[in-house]
């Protein structure tokens, strides 16, 4: 039986500064659009913001520690995990038996979705009656619909990336997965959840019924590229890492496919448009944004070692810096976006 240090192991706990990324993003992003018309605590919303904060943050980590479950048991009941280098495997190492690891995935998911249910309830009690979309879902139930069918598809992909007949990792998709779920899904859906805000702010400055037009959603979508980036970039590292193992097993990732040097330089290329990124988004909204370059300043040192040919466990750190630099960004572009509210 597997201990509780061995069972915190086999979760990841390094990958979580990621995923919980996208949801500071967004935020950051439906607040700064929201308070345009003046701070959104005004009107005493502010309990509930924070509220809906803190349960899309579960439901993040719980897709992101649900996603690492069940890599870890779709990838050690076929073997592809037998000696890697890296963080502990449960399944790999023979420290828990498959089908505790894969029910430890599902309990994760579940966590997440029952989070994700209190979004939507949440987010529902915000957007009736000030919101409006369109006819066909000014009857109350397309939101709800839409937020529901997104979960469920963040559910399928974290389960079949590695999982199922023919799970998508082992085609070379999984970096375009993750960068739709991890980064665009991820921020962008965290601004649609906090959009009431704007709905309400919008409606008591102007005395209009909003659209989902009010949001900036310009903004939204190059900060969903950023935090896209960093979240594929991580990846991209960890098939780095495991590259020569991979190729032994039939795992054909995108790094067995494009071989080591080209996934080298897609790393680069990854923080270079994140950095970028950056720059479009303070363009957009407020040159305090540039903050975030410190988060990408961080990341020169790991595009150093990528490049200069860092292998097995030189690049854990990696993986674990990138992280970091991610949550780095997207703090400083949060607090960049509340500073240029403050001051612009």
């Amino acid at each position: 039986m597997a201990s509780v240090r061995q069972w915190l192991e086999g979760a990841r706990l390094r990958t979580l500064p990621a995923s919980a990324s996208p949801v500071v993003a967004g935020t950051a992003v439906a607040w700064f659009s929201a308070t345009q018309a003046g701070p959104p605590w005004v009107e005493g919303h502010l309990l509930k913001a924070v509220i809906l904060l803190c349960l899309t943050v579960i439901v993040a980590l719980g897709f992101q520690i649900g996603c690492n479950f069940a890599n870890d048991y779709s990838d050690g009941v076929r073997g592809t995990d037998d000696n890697r280098v890296g963080p502990m495997r449960l399944v790999g190492s023979g420290a828990a038996q498959p089908p505790e690891v894969k029910r430890a995935a599902w309990i994760c998911f579940a966590i997440a979705c029952g989070a994700g249910i209190f979004v939507v309830a949440l987010a529902i009690g915000f957007f009736e009656p000030t919101w409006q979309f369109s006819s066909l879902t000014s009857g109350g139930w397309g939101v709800p619909a839409g937020l529901v069918l997104i979960g469920l598809a963040c559910v399928l992909a974290a389960w079949f990336y590695t999982g199922g007949r023919r799970p998508y990792g082992y085609a070379g998709l999984g970096e375009l997965f993750v960068f739709i779920f991890f980064g665009l899904v991820a921020t962008v859906g965290t601004v649609f959840v906090q959009a009431p805000l704007v709905a309400q702010k919008v409606e008591i400055a102007v005395g209009c019924v909003p659209t989902f037009r009010d949001i900036h959603w310009p903004a939204a979508l190059c900060m969903g590229i950023i935090m896209g980036c960093f979240s594929t970039a991580i990846l991209v590292a960890n098939n780095l890492r495991d590259l020569p193992k991979d190729a032994e097993a039939g795992k054909n990732t995108l790094a067995v496919r494009i071989g080591d040097r080209s996934t080298r330089f897609l790393y680069t290329g990854l923080i270079l448009i994140g950095g970028v990124g950056i720059v479009i988004e303070a363009f957009l909204t407020s040159w305090f944004v540039l903050l975030g370059l410190i988060g990408i300043g961080l990341s020169i040192p790991l595009v150093v070692k990528v490049m200069g040919q860092a292998k097995g466990l030189e690049l854990v750190s990696v993986l674990k810096s990138t992280g970091i630099a991610q949550f780095v960004t997207a703090l400083l572009a949060g607090i960049g976006l509340a500073l240029g509210w403050l001051y612009g």
